[in-house]
C-alpha cells in the first residue's frame, strides 16, 4: 500500500506514520549533531557570546532587567521569591550538580576513579591543579574582600576542556582523553567540597538539622531497596529548600541527592536473560498474524512486563544519568552561561582592567597555575612512583592537556558569583579573568596538542 492510501506505511516490520519518513530526513542529521561530544561545548560557547553581545549592546538595559526579574512561588501563606538570576544559579544549577554527583558516584564505584592505580595520577594532578591556582590568586589578593575569590581559578570546565580534546581525537591517544575526564571529575569533586566548606553564608543550625534528617531519609530509601525515582525526587526538593534556608549553598542538594541514588539493579544479567526468554516465548505464542498491541491485550501485558524487566536490570543511577545528561548539557548549562557571562567590557580603560588584582589573580591562576600545578604534580608523582602515564601517551601531551585545564568557565563563574555576590566590581573582574583565561587556555592547549600530534618527539 502506498503512503498516500493509508495512515501508516509498513516496511521491513517498521510502521511509519504518514509524514514520519519526511521528518526523519530532516531530524536525523540534527539528532546526530546533538549527540556529538563537542556539541554541548559549542552551544555553551554560543550562549556566552550571546550574553556578551547583550551586555555590551543597545539591549544591555533589557538584558539586566531580564536577569533581575523577580519570580515568586507561593502556596497559601508560604512563599519563596528570588530574581530570575538566582533561580538559575540556585535552582536550575542544582540539576547540573545532580548530574555531576551521578558521574562522580559512577566513576568512584566502577569508573576511572575506582582503581587507585589508574586514578592516582589524575587525582594527584587535580590536587596540584587546584592548589597552585589558588596560591597564585592569593599572591595577587592576599587579604580583604578580594581574597574570597581564591576558589575561582581552581575549577576546570569539563564540557569545554574535553570538547576541545575530542576535536583532536585523531591526533591524540584515547587514554589522554580518559586522563582528562578523570582529572576533571576529581577537580569537580574538589570544587564541590570547596563550595560546601568555604562558600557558605551564616549557618542556620536548625535548618542544617532538617537537611541532615532529609539526607538520612534518602539513604534509608537506598538501603531499603526503593528504586522508584519519585520518592527520591520529592525528598531532594525538600533537601534543596532546607539547604537554601540553612546558608549552605542549595545546589549541593544535587550532589547529595545523587549520592543517595541506588547503584544496584534489581536483577542480575543472568536472571534478566531468563526472564526475557520466558517473556519472548509467551509473546511468540500469543502473537497471531495482523495482531497489534492495540488489539491483543496479552501482547500488551507481555510488553509491559518486558519494560519492567528492562528497568529491573538497569541501575537507577545509570538510568537517571542517561535521562538528565542531555537536558543539563543543552539547557541548564547554556542558560547558566546566558545569565552569567554577560560582562560589560570596559573598552575605555583596558589598562585598568588588565591590571586589576582580581582580574590578574584569576587569569594567572587559570592560565599559569593550572599548567604548573597539573604538570608539576604529575612529574612529581611519576618520579616518586605514585602513578603511571596513561597508555600510549607522552609527558609532553600531559603538559599540553594541563593547559586545557585552565578552561574554567562554568564552575569558575559559579564560584565567583558565590564569593563576590556583594562586590559587583570584583565579580566583574573575576568573570573577565575567567573568560580571558579560558579563551587563551583553550587556544594554546589546542594548538600545542595539534602540533604534538604531528611531531614524534
Amino acid at each position: 500500500m502506498s503512503q498516500q492510501q493509508t495512515p501508516t506505511d509498513k516496511a521491513d516490520g517498521i510502521i511509519y506514520a504518514p509524514w514520519e519518513r519526511t521528518f526523519q530526513r530532516v531530524l536525523t542529521p540534527f539528532e546526530e549533531f546533538i549527540h556529538r561530544q563537542t556539541t554541548s561545548g559549542l552551544l555553551l560557547m554560543s550562549s556566552a557570546i550571546i550574553a556578551l553581545f547583550l551586555a555590551n549592546s543597545f539591549l544591555a538595559e533589557a538584558y539586566l532587567h531580564m536577569i533581575h526579574l523577580p519570580v515568586n512561588i507561593s502556596v497559601g501563606g508560604w512563599s519563596i521569591s528570588m530574581s530570575l538570576h538566582h533561580w538559575v544559579n540556585d535552582g536550575l544549577m542544582a540539576l547540573f550538580f545532580f548530574v555531576v554527583g551521578l558521574e562522580l558516584k559512577r566513576e568512584i564505584m566502577v569508573g576511572e576513579l575506582s582503581d587507585i592505580r589508574q586514578a592516582a595520577l589524575p587525582i594527584i594532578a587535580a590536587i596540584g591543579g587546584m592548589a597552585f591556582p589558588a596560591l597564585i590568586y592569593l599572591a595577587f589578593n592576599p587579604d580583604g574582600d578580594a581574597a574570597r575569590g581564591w576558589g575561582v581559578p581552581m575549577a576546570t570546565d569539563i564540557a569545554f576542556a574535553v570538547g576541545a580534546l575530542v576535536l583532536l581525537a585523531g591526533r591524540v591517544p584515547k587514554a589522554l582523553i580518559t586522563f582528562l575526564v578523570a582529572l576533571a571529575i576529581a577537580d569537580d569533586l574538589g570544587a564541590v567540597l570547596v563550595i560546601a566548606l568555604f562558600y557558605t553564608q551564616d549557618l542556620a543550625i536548625h535548618w542544617l538539622a532538617v537537611s541532615a534528617g532529609l539526607l538520612a531519609l534518602l539513604f534509608t530509601f537506598n538501603f531499603a531497596g526503593i528504586r522508584k525515582v519519585m520518592p527520591y525526587f520529592l525528598v531532594a526538593v525538600l533537601l534543596w529548600y532546607a539547604l537554601l534556608q540553612s546558608g549552605v549553598h542549595a545546589t549541593l542538594a544535587g550532589v547529595l541527592g545523587a549520592f543517595a541514588v541506588p547503584a544496584r539493579s534489581k536483577y542480575d544479567p543472568g536472571l534478566f536473560i531468563e526472564r526475557i526468554k520466558t517473556q519472548l516465548a509467551l509473546f511468540m505464542h500469543s502473537h497471531h498474524q495482523h495482531d497489534s498491541l492495540m488489539t491483543n491485550e496479552k501482547l500488551h501485558a507481555i510488553v509491559d512486563q518486558l519494560e519492567d524487566d528492562v528497568r529491573g536490570v538497569q541501575t537507577p543511577l545509570q538510568r537517571l544519568e542517561h535521562i538528565w545528561h542531555l537536558p543539563v548539557a543543552f539547557i541548564v548549562i547554556p542558560v547558566f552561561a546566558l545569565f552569567n557571562a554577560g560582562i560589560p567590557l570596559q573598552f575605555s580603560s583596558p589598562g585598568e582592567m588588565f591590571t586589576h588584582p582580581v582580574m590578574l589573580g584569576v587569569m594567572s591562576g587559570l592560565l599559569f597555575g593550572k599548567f604548573i600545578g597539573i604538570t608539576g604534580a604529575c612529574w612529581l608523582a611519576l618520579r616518586l612512583g605514585l602513578g603511571q602515564l596513561p597508555s600510549g601517551t607522552r609527558f609532553s601531551q600531559i603538559a599540553a592537556v594541563s593547559v586545557l585545564g585552565g578552561i574554567g568557565f562554568t564552575m569558575s563563574i559559579f564560584i565567583a558569583e558565590l564569593g563576590f555576590a556583594d562586590q559587583p566590581e570584583y565579580l566583574l573582574m573575576a568573570k573577565t579573568g575567567v573568560l580571558a583565561a579560558s579563551l587563551l587556555s583553550g587556544l594554546i592547549g589546542f594548538v600545542w596538542l595539534w602540533w604534538l600530534g604531528r611531531s614524534k618527539v
